[in-house]
């Protein structure tokens, strides 16, 4: 049996989704039938679901511990070409932090709890019990390898494995930027630029809604935003009562959800573009 699936079909028996990978440390490419998400594009962020293609050809989304399929005679081709086993940490329920250099190693000694270690060619992999969302460079040289990303397969390591710490998930967790102002130029009515039919603890009402709005999106984001926006405009764009203190609230709700200030200043100004306020 090839040295590789032999491996795959042994770490199936610990629960870890394998797949093979190329020369160079990479995944197969998209075969004939997924070719540019023909399939339905499914290893991505958006739609990282499964699809009925039985090649390895997913990246990570491939990852499986079904042995009939690491067996099946597309993969059984692949094994033949591979040049590694990965697997998919986050499937597994296991976060990687990868130490890239000693430099970094000898960070993760001073801040991080001990836990299983894996060597690596270049430095280590520290292995956590506990998925997270994967991201790369949190720091210096390292990497974390966790949901939606694979670690190659250099072995057991040593040690025990740990819970995740906290310290491993404050890592992706970026100080955002200040929210961008946007000064909301639209015509005041006749009535002294006072609005005649809301009250401000109305608008203050309206507000709250919509942050909760943005708050609560799961999916599909940038849209809830530009639905918020639109809403809102829609309701106080026209009678001069909304502030800069009030969309400050409105965009930093957004870049709460991960919205960049650029994105938030173009759902604003496509939502005043729709509602015939952008010649203002």
């Amino acid at each position: 049996m090839n040295e590789h699936l032999h491996t795959a079909l042994s770490l199936t028996a610990d629960a870890l989704p394998v797949l093979p990978l190329r020369k160079g440390k990479v995944p197969f490419g998209n075969c004939l039938a997924c070719t540019m998400n023909a399939c339905g594009g499914r290893p991505n962020m958006k739609n990282p679901g499964p699809c009925t293609c039985p090649h390895p050809c997913h990246g990570w989304a491939a990852a499986t511990t079904n042995p009939r399929t690491i067996n099946s005679p597309t993969w059984t081709r692949a094994w033949r070409e591979a040049a590694a086993v990965a697997y998919h940490p986050g499937g597994a329920g296991l976060t990687v932090v990868d130490l890239d250099n000693a430099e970094a190693i000898t960070w993760a000694c001073e801040a991080l709890p001990a836990t299983r270690v894996v060597r690596t060619t270049r430095g280590e992999h520290w292995l956590y019990q506990g998925a997270m969302q994967s991201a790369n460079a949190v720091r210096p040289g390292v990497d974390i390898k966790s949901t939606m990303a694979y670690a190659r397969w250099l072995g057991p390591g040593t040690g025990t494995t740990t819970e995740l710490p906290d310290a491993v998930r404050a890592l992706i967790v970026r100080e955002r930027a200040p929210a961008r102002l946007v000064v909301i130029a639209v015509p005041a009515p006749a009535g002294g630029g006072q609005c005649p039919h809301r009250t401000p603890t109305y608008l203050d009402r309206g507000i709250a809604m919509a942050e909760q709005q943005i708050a609560e999106a799961r999916e599909a984001v940038h849209a809830t935003v530009y639905r918020t926006f639109l809403a809102v405009l829609s309701t106080h764009g026209r009678c001069g009562c909304l502030t800069e203190t009030h969309t400050a609230r409105l965009f930093t709700a957004a870049q709460a959800k991960g919205e960049s200030p650029r994105h938030c200043t173009d759902a604003w100004t496509n939502a005043l573009t729709t509602l015939g306020l952008s010649h203002v």
